[in-house]
Parts: structure tokens; sequence; C-alpha cells
């Protein structure tokens, strides 16, 4: 099918059934739905149990809370990733998404951490023969494709809707970590 690409995600090719990690899932949510079209076992982490939540909601097959066990050792006890898809922007968080990766794995970045700096390992990174991959948003065909997927009903969008009067306060949410999907703004 695709090489989960839509919206700008996993250019590394996921096979079918590959295990794909989506570290930090956050507003993210359409990173769990595609690689799950592709066909991938899903394994969503992030540090709030009420994003968890809607990421199994929306096809994870595992979650790990972050905050309150090493993702890494959970996702190595599950097989580990054959692809990763950080959109965190904390390095310690990329980092973390490498180290759960099997040989021949992917690395994909899609955030921009605020030191534009990730430390990785030379030796491991060659020895497992693994790839970094930067990413950002998708093709005018990736888009379409996107479109194609939500008119036949096999994707969601989660947003709530909010009174644009009340910018400021979702503002101080969102970075706060407390908005589980997009906020849509009514005017």
């Amino acid at each position: 099918m695709l090489g989960y690409q839509p919206g700008g995600g996993v250019q590394g090719r996921v096979a079918h059934r590959a295990a794909v990690l989506i570290d930090r899932v956050g507003p993210q949510l359409r990173h769990p739905q595609y690689a799950k079209i592709a066909g991938a076992t899903v394994v969503a982490v992030d540090l709030e149990d009420a994003k968890l939540d809607l990421a199994r909601k929306l096809g994870a097959d595992h979650t790990v809370n972050a905050r309150t066990e090493d993702p890494v050792a959970a996702i190595q006890a599950l097989g580990g990733a054959d692809a990763a898809i950080s959109v965190a922007v904390v390095p310690k968080a990329m980092r973390q998404a490498f180290d759960s990766l099997n040989r021949g794995g992917r690395l994909v970045l899609v955030a921009l951490p605020k030191d534009n700096a990730l430390e990785l390992p030379i030796f491991e990174t060659v020895l497992k023969g693994i790839s970094v991959i930067g990413s950002i948003v998708g093709t005018r065909l990736d888009v379409a494709e996107v479109f194609e997927l939500h008119a036949a009903g096999r994707t969601r969008v989660i947003a709530d809707v909010r009174r644009i009067e009340d910018v400021n306060a979702c503002i101080e949410e969102v970075l706060s970590g407390q908005v589980p999907a997009r906020l849509v703004f009514e005017f």
C-alpha cells in the first residue's frame, strides 16, 4: 500500500506487520491511523494517559506511558520497533525512540528541538544499520491520498472546537500539554 507518507509520515517504507513506534502522540493523531492502514503494529508513547487512550481508540495496538515506565524497555519487550516516528521536541524522547529500534530500523524526525541538536551513537547507528530521516509535511499526492482515506471513512479527525475569544487560554492549555487533539476556533 503506501510507504506511510500521508501528511508527512514515515518515508521509511513501512512493511506489512512492521512494528511502528509513534513517540509522543500529542496532537499528531494521524500517525497511528496511517501506520495501521499500512498494516503495521503500532506502539504509541506519550506522557499523558488521556492521549494514550485516544491513540488506542485510533488503532494503537500497545501504549506506553513514558512518565511511569521506561519506553525503551517496554518497546524492546514487545520485540522492538522497525520504524519510529518522533514528534517529540525533546532530544531525550528522540533518543529513546532511536534506542527502541531493531536492526535496520528507521528513525523519522518530525519535531524540531529548541536547541537544534540531537546526539546519537555512531557505532549503534552503523552496526545496526539504522537510518535517520527528516520529514516535514508531504507532497500534493500525499495530501490527495489523505483526503481519499478520510472520505472512505478509514481515518478520523479528532478536534476540540473553541471560541476565538478563548485563544489565550487555549495557548496555555497547549503549552501545559492539556490538549489531547487539535483545536479548531470558531469565529
